[in-house]
């Protein structure tokens, strides 16, 4: 085996042979092969090495490589358990990066993180999520009940450009307002499909949520709140009187009127014209309202 150069096509189609390696579409592996990517999103991830960082889908290592060096420990979930014996390979180095062959969406975070991270100053998120689970794994993240310091991925192009757009825009839609709950998410950079072995079809974007230690929003009913973003989405051409009308209790409509005009806005407002802070306003409003409906502070929600 050549010496280890985990972005070079040539090392990478050797160790793939040497390993019987091959991408597999249904976990949707594409693995990096221009150096300064992953480094770019390890120093962006993670940079107080103070800190810990959990990992999902390292792949080959690559960007596990550039976050041990720069991390307290490093703890990397593999769904695939043949990429297992390389990852032992490629990480031989280091004594600070743990992998364990685990599904993220099967993962008790709370539960691992108080296990694994105990020693850190805080915990971050770091990776190349697979396309095609981005959007329930950034909220089954988010949901989690862990305090991430942050969370920095590589995303397609388009859902990041969705997570980050400004209520109003074509883009904006009800996974933007979800994550707002829980954070600010920017963009940090694009990357080519050249970046990648194979190279996939789309243009891919490296995106960063700082996560709130509070939520600004935390002070009204979780539930009711994720029940209007929802319903106010699910069909965007209605307006949002009508598209409320689903959650609303019986003699809600005209209140909710009332509290739109209140705010600012005309009667045949559309809920894509709304961002988080105004969902939370409403929601809210709402809760006294009803006074004294309980909260179960639950989301339960899948989003586009």
């Amino acid at each position: 085996m050549p010496e280890t150069n985990l972005t070079d096509l040539s090392f990478l189609r050797a160790l793939t042979r040497e390993y019987g390696i091959v991408p597999k579409k249904k976990y949707g592996q594409n693995f990096l092969i221009n150096r300064m990517v992953p480094e770019r999103i390890a120093l962006a991830g993670c940079p107080d090495e103070r800190d810990g960082v959990l990992e999902i889908g390292p792949g080959l290592g690559t960007l596990t490589y550039e976050l041990c060096k720069r991390a307290a420990k490093v703890v990397a979930l593999e769904i695939d358990a043949s990429l297992l014996p390389v990852l032992e390979y490629t990480l031989s180095e280091f004594d600070n990066v743990k992998v364990i062959e685990k599904d993220i969406m099967k993962t008790d975070l709370a539960e691992l993180c108080t296990q694994e991270f105990s020693e850190c100053e805080h915990v971050r998120v770091c990776a190349n999520l697979p396309y095609y689970i981005t959007t329930p794994v950034l909220m089954y993240l988010l949901e989690s009940g862990v305090n991430f310091k942050s969370i920095t991925v590589m995303v397609q192009k388009e859902v990041a450009d969705r997570i980050t757009a400004r209520a109003g825009s074509a883009e904006y839609g009800a996974i933007t307002a979800a994550v707002g709950f829980y954070g600010q998410a920017k963009k940090l950079f694009t990357v080519s499909p050249g970046s990648f072995f194979p190279a996939p079809n789309v243009e891919s974007c490296v995106l960063q949520i700082e996560c709130y230690v509070h939520s600004p929003y935390e002070n009204c009913d979780r539930e009711l709140l994720f029940s209007l973003i929802r319903a106010a989405f699910e069909q965007r051409r209605k307006t949002l009187r009508n598209a409320l009308k689903k959650v609303l209790l019986p003699g809600e409509t005209e209140f909710l009127e009332c509290k739109l005009e209140e705010m600012g806005f005309q009667a045949d407002i559309r809920g894509e014209k709304l961002d988080i802070s105004q969902y939370a306003e409403l929601a809210r409003a709402l809760s006294l309202h009803r006074a004294g409906s309980p909260f179960s502070g639950q989301s339960g929600a899948e989003y586009c």
